[in-house]
């Protein structure tokens, strides 16, 4: 995760309200207690996804496609999947169907940011990914994030969804610390040298056309510490220990793959604990050693709400990663002319007529 150079040029109230429910309060004094601690902000890029907005919603947007994609094109790609699956499964009448469908096409041919489809409007938006560094290195987990009573290491259980039911408000009150944080990287722009000038413009053009900022809920990345600073091993998780199940999988399945001390064809249900070398290899005693390193870094893991771990001359960290929406009169920002995209519009899907019945391909 590089180390983004951002400077702050001002900011203007926001409504504040101050926690008076202990849970709420306990969650305020532990943002306290991180502010005291934090030096600097380590800032990763942007982050794209796809909010709607009906009638009805005043100023706010409903989050419907995680704000995670590495580029535009790919939440546009989840928008266009995401329309698709409604005419298919869900679409009233052929009226309703031909407009999703209208869109879907639409997707699939240009780099479009809105569209309005029955009613509701769609846009991808842009987020900017930062963290909080202090002395200590990255920000870890709080001990007020969600963490489950029991924690599950199923492979098979669903985790939590990023962004899940998130509606952002732009009125919505914020707590003292939030109202912080939000005012501290309300006017922070790209001025670095490292970056092309068509970037650090589109930076210091977004400070006008979208002037105030929403901070979006934490997520959490495993990130590996090297000479330049840390970098993400991991996607963004909604919780702590969907990062450690994502560094545990790695380390018991993932990983003795890719470095050979699993072999490729191995049953899909082997990892560093249950796997051993057929009988008369050579090397056999050799894997396994190697794969007891691996499963003893992964029960590491296990041992309680361990967010450092250190293995093989690595240092891996579950880091604490926010995400930054610029806001302006018409609503969250969306793409810059000068972001990536790292693919083209394409067709995802088969053709489906005005019934929802699939076509064969001609």
């Amino acid at each position: 995760m590089d180390r983004g150079d951002m400077r702050p040029r001002g900011a203007r109230p926001v409504v504040v309200r101050v926690p008076v429910e202990p849970v709420e309060a306990a969650v305020e004094a532990d943002a306290l207690d991180a502010a005291a601690r934090a030096g600097d902000v380590v800032v990763r890029g942007p982050l794209f996804g796809v909010a709607a907005q009906s009638a009805g919603d005043g100023p706010r947007w409903r989050v419907v496609l995680e704000v995670t994609a590495g580029c535009p094109q790919q939440a546009r790609d989840g928008l266009n999947s995401q329309l698709w699956f409604r005419a298919k499964d869900e679409a009233k009448d052929r009226a309703e169907r031909r407009a999703l469908l209208a869109a879907v096409a639409r997707l699939e041919s240009e780099r479009v940011d809105e569209l309005l489809v029955s009613g509701t409007r769609y846009r991808v938006v842009r987020a900017e990914e930062y963290a909080a560094s202090g002395p200590g290195g990255i920000e870890a987990p709080r001990p007020t994030d969600p963490e489950p009573l029991v924690p599950d290491w199923d492979r098979a259980v669903r985790e939590c969804e990023i962004d899940d039911g998130l509606v952002v408000d732009p009125d919505a009150p914020v707590t003292p610390t939030q109202a912080f944080e939000q005012l501290s990287l309300r006017d922070l722009c790209y001025t670095g040298a490292r970056f092309p000038e068509e970037v650090r413009s589109d930076s210091r053009r977004a400070l006008e056309t979208h002037p105030d900022v929403l901070v979006m809920p934490p997520t959490f990345t495993v990130v590996e510490r090297t000479t330049g600073g840390w970098r993400p091993v991991s996607g963004p998780h909604a919780t702590p220990h969907a990062a450690r199940k994502s560094l545990d999988f790695a380390l018991t399945w993932m990983w003795p793959r890719m470095r050979g001390h699993i072999p490729e064809d191995a049953d899909p249900r082997a990892d560093a604990r249950t796997w051993t070398a057929p009988d008369g290899k050579e090397s056999a005693d050799l894997r396994a050693a190697q794969l007891a390193a691996y499963a003893g870094a992964a029960d590491t893991l296990r041992t309680g709400r361990v967010n450092r771990l250190e293995f093989q001359d690595a240092v891996y960290q579950i880091a604490r990663t926010r995400r930054l929406l610029r806001w302006g009169p018409d609503g969250p920002e969306g793409p810059r002319p000068s972001d990536v995209n790292s693919q083209d519009p394409a067709r995802i899907h088969l053709t489906l007529d005005e019934d929802g019945r699939v076509l064969p391909d001609a």
